[in-house]
């Protein structure tokens, strides 16, 4: 095995949470900045909350809100704009009737 290859090691390094917990444990950095742990993560703590970074959270609520109150229609509304284009558009030809269309012409 090489020596000399591996980075240092510090046992006692410092974790500081956004919300403001701090703990300790092994690691290759002295100190690690994060933004959840284990008191703040709703999974451990059984409670709803948004981390708003860089207004991330509002920016998906108001697009939320705009998908509800759209003019677009349902499923009911797209099929019945799909089927007045059907019925609107002509009716295709196969090749077999466009040469029988042109030997009674003939």
């Amino acid at each position: 095995m090489k020596n000399a290859i591996h980075p240092k090691w510090f046992p006692q390094a410092k974790v500081t949470c956004a919300c403001g917990n701090t703990f300790t444990t092994g690691s290759v950095n002295e100190e690690i900045q994060v933004d959840l742990c284990s008191a703040c993560h709703p999974f451990f703590t059984g409670e709803m909350r948004l981390l708003d970074r860089q207004g991330r959270a509002e920016r998906f609520m108001q697009a939320q809100k705009a998908a509800k109150t759209s003019n677009r229609g349902g499923k009911k509304a797209r099929k019945q704009k799909r089927q007045n284009l059907n019925d609107d558009s002509q009716t295709v030809q196969t090749f077999k009737d466009i040469l029988q269309d042109e030997r009674s012409q003939v």
